[in-house]
C-alpha cells in the first residue's frame, strides 16, 4: 500500500492537510476526509468501465450493465438489495459515461461497513438475473422511445453528432432501439467479466470517521479484488475540427416547441484555458437571468422560453453551447441573435464589472457546494479524475482572480469562430 497524506488543523476548504489518499495494492484509489459535524458518511467513485468500450453494434451496454448491477447478486436477489439498504435509511446506486462507471451512496457511519459490503457485492458478483434483466430492458426501450419525441434530446444528439463525427464522444451513451434489443445477458456479463476490476477505480469517503479506518474498511472489502485480464482502454482517436458551418434539422411533426443547440470544441476540465473560459460562459450565458444570450434573446426580444450558454469540459475534447427552446416560427431570429451575440463576444470580451461580478459568484459559492458530505466527494473525486492536486481548492480564489479581460477575450477567440458553428435544432 502507497500513502501520502499530510495532517494539521482541518481548513475550511479540503486540501492536502485534511485529505488522507491512499493506493491499495489491487490498484484502487482511496481518498477520505473526515467530517465530524454529521453522523452520516458519503462514499462515491468511478471505475474505467464506460461507453467508450461498446462496439457501434451494442451501444448503450455499459449504461446496460450499470443499472443492472443491483439487480440480483450471487448471494442477494434484487428485492434483498434494497430491503438491506431501506432497513437502515442507506442508499446506493450506479451510473455510466463515456469513460467510467461510477457509484455513489449515503448512510449512517455505522452501516459503512453495509454499504461497502454490497458495493463489493453489486460489482464483483453481479448475476444479471433474466427476468431483470428484460424488465430493465423494457425500462430502456420506453425511455428511448420517449427521447425519440423529445425535441431537446434529438437536438443534443445530432449536436453531438456532427460536432464529434468520427469519435466516441459522437455517440449516445444510451444506445438505440436496435442496440438495446440486440444485447444479450451474454454480453452484459462478458463486459462485466472484461472491463470491472480495480485497475483505475477511485473511491471517495466523507464524513464522521478517521481517514485512515475509511481506508481501512475499503481494503477489508475491496482489497482482495483481483482481475488478472481487466482490458484497458485504448487511446481515443484525434478530434476532427470543423472546417466551416454545418447545420441540421431534426423534424418531429405537431410539437409546440422547438429546441436548438449551436457551438463548438471547448476546451479540456484541466486545460489552463479551462478557468478563463468558464468565466467568459458565465458572462455569456450564465450569471443573472441566463448572462448576454439569456437577455437578448429572452428577455429583450422574447424569442425562447429558455436560453443560456454551457460547457461541457471532461477528459477528452469538450463542449461549449448554447442552448434554446423557442417557438417554431421564431427558430430563425433566435439564431442569427444568437450568431451575432457570439461574434460580439470574441470582437469585444466582457467588461470589467461582468469579470469581476463572475468571479466573486465563482468565489462564493464554492464553499456552498462543499457545505454536505456529498459535496466534498464530488470535490474530491474530481481533484483525482482531473488530476488537479490535492491543494486545487485552495488555489482554487486565486486562479479565479487571475485572470483577465485579455485571458477571456483570448479563449473565447481560440474557441469561438462564428464562421465554424454547428447548429442543431429539432421541432416541426
Amino acid at each position: 500500500m502507497v500513502k501520502s497524506v499530510i495532517r494539521s488543523a482541518k481548513p475550511s476548504l479540503p486540501g492536502p492537510e485534511d485529505i488522507y489518499r491512499a493506493v491499495l495494492s489491487n490498484g484502487i484509489t482511496v481518498l477520505a476526509r473526515s467530517n465530524f459535524n454529521s453522523p452520516s458518511i458519503s462514499i462515491g467513485g468511478y471505475l474505467p468501465a464506460g461507453a467508450i468500450f461498446e462496439s457501434d453494434e451494442k451501444l448503450g451496454l455499459a449504461d446496460f450493465v450499470a443499472a443492472c448491477l443491483m439487480r440480483g447478486t450471487q448471494t442477494h436477489s434484487f428485492d434483498a438489495i434494497y430491503n438491506e439498504l431501506e432497513s437502515v435509511g442507506a442508499s446506493m446506486g450506479f451510473d455510466s459515461g463515456v469513460h467510467n462507471t461510477s457509484f455513489g451512496g449515503r448512510s449512517l457511519v455505522e452501516d459503512l461497513p453495509l454499504l461497502l459490503s454490497l458495493l463489493s457485492e453489486t460489482m464483483r458478483t453481479p448475476t444479471f438475473p433474466k427476468p431483470e434483466v428484460e424488465k430493465l430492458r423494457a425500462q430502456l426501450l420506453t425511455g428511448l422511445a420517449m427521447r425519440a419525441q423529445d425535441t431537446s434530446d434529438m437536438a443534443a444528439m445530432a449536436f453531438d453528432r456532427m460536432l464529434f463525427d468520427g469519435h466516441p464522444y459522437s455517440r449516445p451513451g444510451d444506445g438505440f432501439v436496435e442496440t438495446i434489443q440486440s444485447i444479450t445477458r451474454k454480453d452484459m456479463q462478458e463486459f462485466h467479466c472484461l472491463h470491472f476490476g480495480p485497475r483505475g477505480m477511485v473511491i471517495a469517503i466523507v464524513g464522521a470517521i478517521d481517514p485512515k479506518k475509511a481506508v481501512d474498511a475499503v481494503s477489508r472489502f475491496l482489497g482482495s479484488w483481483q482481475v488478472p485480464g481487466q482490458v484497458r482502454a485504448k487511446e481515443m482517436p484525434a478530434h476532427k475540427p470543423v472546417k466551416k458551418t454545418i447545420r441540421h434539422h431534426h423534424t418531429l411533426a405537431g410539437k409546440s416547441q422547438s429546441d436548438l443547440v449551436i457551438g463548438m470544441v471547448g476546451p479540456q476540465r484541466n486545460s489552463p484555458e479551462y478557468m478563463p473560459a468558464s468565466l467568459g460562459n458565465s458572462v455569456l450565458g450564465q450569471f443573472g437571468m441566463m448572462g448576454r444570450i439569456g437577455e437578448v434573446v429572452r428577455e429583450k426580444s422574447g424569442l425562447a422560453y429558455y436560453a443560456s450558454s454551457s460547457m461541457g469540459a471532461g477528459i477528452g475534447p469538450g463542449s461549449w453551447e448554447v442552448n434554446a427552446g423557442v417557438n417554431p416560427k421564431n427558430l430563425k431570429k433566435a439564431i442569427d441573435l444568437i450568431e451575432k451575440e457570439l461574434r460580439r463576444f470574441v470582437k469585444d470580451g466582457v467588461t470589467k464589472k461582468e469579470l469581476s461580478d463572475s468571479q466573486a459568484n465563482f468565489i462564493g459559492r464554492l464553499p456552498l457546494s462543499l457545505e454536505s458530505n456529498g459535496g466534498v466527494v464530488s470535490a474530491l473525486l474530481s481533484i483525482e479524475r482531473y488530476e488537479l492536486g490535492l491543494d486545487y481548492y485552495h488555489r482554487y480564489a486565486d486562479m479565479v482572480r487571475t485572470v483577465t479581460r485579455g485571458d477571456v477575450l483570448e479563449t473565447a477567440r481560440k474557441f469561438i469562430d462564428p464562421d465554424r458553428l454547428v447548429i442543431s435544432t429539432a421541432g416541426p
